[in-house]
């Protein structure tokens, strides 16, 4: 679905590309730009040079007033064949010796003081709109203490200031085209560029409930896109491994819930076939009683992983001994330990920070698991240790060895290693699982390894001094 008002990330590249080819374009066109119209003042400067050094040396060898007088004849003379090039020579009383034929130039270009430094080029258009340039110089005679006469020199600059403007118009339209070309070369590379992108989709919009082991190929994508593939792969495993696990608790719990269901419900029809004494009805409720509570339990348990999967578990905190609690689980179990003759130790100790009542449960539902499995005359351990912010609790119990491919399921609801023992002493198989939430809920992690006729659940808890 394409949502209206939102730029894609195309429009965007390509903008943003556009937009860094147009001012690279326009900066490269300033500066090529300033560049010919300094070679250009360059030219002019060596003329206009030129021509007043030319002054200079004429006015250096007059040494009487009347030779002053036939400056603008010498001056007249030199510029025979400089088409465009205008001379001003202004004698020191303010009086104009000689100025080309139709001259203008601007009063700041003819007032000099003595001592003044150089000045940079002047520009100006003239009253017939003739784009000029000029300069202006003191320039010593050789009449003994006259003052300098001022020489103002000017190059017609209509050629260049065409062909700046030609250049100019020329130079804008190719950015302005360029800016426009590489916009759409931008848009051509990034559509390419993101066409993996739209295979991704196109073969993701192909996943479903039904194919959640199709996996993305890696070897067919980018460098720069191996990362978001491995993720989306990785992604596809946990949905398929909660798909399945979903689907078998459906189908556990349907299984689970159908028993007590079908022996309430085939009590309570044979019970009413036939008229029966008040003793024979009260057999059937306590029966029926027994049937319920398990339904409640395993409601309750439900519930309870419920609001772990949501992480509503907020454990009550205080210090726990752990070893304390292992004794007192010990005096709950001692005599059924006592009928099967299994041995129960503790040793080590240490201390955590949770929620007594949630702790005490998951003990329960480990040494409970530990001593219904555990052989006559067999041992169930109990050992704490401590490393450094780490606490480690390990219960050990003799038996018959898991094997290695039910050992990843153990803690899954509803999941048995025998589904052919009776259930009505297995419990509903939600223990481990409570377990494992109860660890999680306090900040820890448990794992179970089985060899050799010894199996081994490890809990880890932050520790507390």
């Amino acid at each position: 679905m394409r949502l209206s008002g939102r730029p894609s990330i195309t429009l965007r590249l390509t903008v943003f590309f556009a937009a860094a080819s147009t001012v690279v374009l326009l900066v490269l066109g300033y500066l090529i730009a300033s560049a010919v119209e300094a070679h250009f003042v360059e030219q002019d400067m060596e003329i206009l040079g030129g021509k007043l050094e030319l002054a200079r040396h004429a006015l250096e060898k007059v040494h009487s007033a009347q030779e002053l007088v036939d400056i603008p004849q010498q001056l007249d003379d030199s510029l025979v064949g400089n088409a465009g090039l205008a001379v001003a020579v202004v004698a020191p009383d303010g009086q104009t010796l000689f100025a080309t034929s139709g001259a203008e130039f601007p009063q700041a270009l003819l007032e000099r003081k003595v001592g003044a430094g150089p000045q940079p080029p002047l520009s100006w258009t003239s009253a017939r709109n003739v784009p000029l340039r000029g300069i202006s110089a003191l320039v010593a005679t050789g009449i003994a203490g006259a003052p300098p006469a001022l020489v103002a020199v000017a190059t017609d600059i209509s050629h260049h200031a065409h062909f700046m403007a030609s250049f100019r118009v020329t130079l804008w339209s190719f950015v302005a085209l360029a800016a426009l070309l590489t916009g759409f070369l931008g848009w051509l590379a990034v559509r390419r560029g993101l066409a993996p992108l739209q295979a991704i989709r196109q073969e993701a919009a192909g996943i479903t409930a039904q194919r959640l082991d199709f996996r993305l190929a890696v070897d067919k994508v980018p460098v720069e896109l191996v990362d978001l593939v491995e993720t989306l792969n990785r992604m596809l495993t946990r949905l398929e491994n909660s798909f399945r696990q979903l689907s078998d608790f459906s189908s556990d719990l349907a299984h689970e819930l159908r028993t007590p269901l079908s022996n309430l419900l085939t009590q309570t029809q044979v019970t009413l076939t036939q008229s029966r004494n008040p003793d024979e009805y009260r057999n059937v409720l306590a029966s029926n009683i027994e049937e319920f509570e398990r339904l409640s339990r395993m409601i309750t348990d439900m519930l309870f992983l419920a609001k772990s999967d949501e992480e509503l578990i907020v454990p009550h905190r205080e210090k726990i001994d752990l070893a304390d609690e292992v004794r007192a689980v010990f005096d709950f179990y001692e005599a059924l330990a006592e009928e099967k003759k299994v041995r129960l130790s503790c040793s080590g100790a240490g201390a955590v920070s949770g929620d007594r009542t949630m702790l005490r449960r998951a003990l329960n539902n480990l040494l409970s698991n530990a001593i219904r499995h555990t052989p006559q005359d067999g041992e169930v351990s109990v050992r704490i240790d401590r490393q450094g912010e780490r606490l480690t609790l390990t219960v050990e119990n003799e038996g018959e060895t898991i094997t290695a491919e039910h050992l990843p399921r153990l803690f899954d609801r509803f999941y048995r290693v025998d589904p052919a023992r009776q259930r009505d002493s297995e419990g509903a198989g939600l223990g481990l699982a409570i377990t494992r939430a109860i660890v999680r809920a306090h900040g820890g992690s448990i794992s179970v390894a089985s060899s050799d006729g010894v199996t081994r659940f490890e809990i880890t808890l932050p520790a507390r001094s």
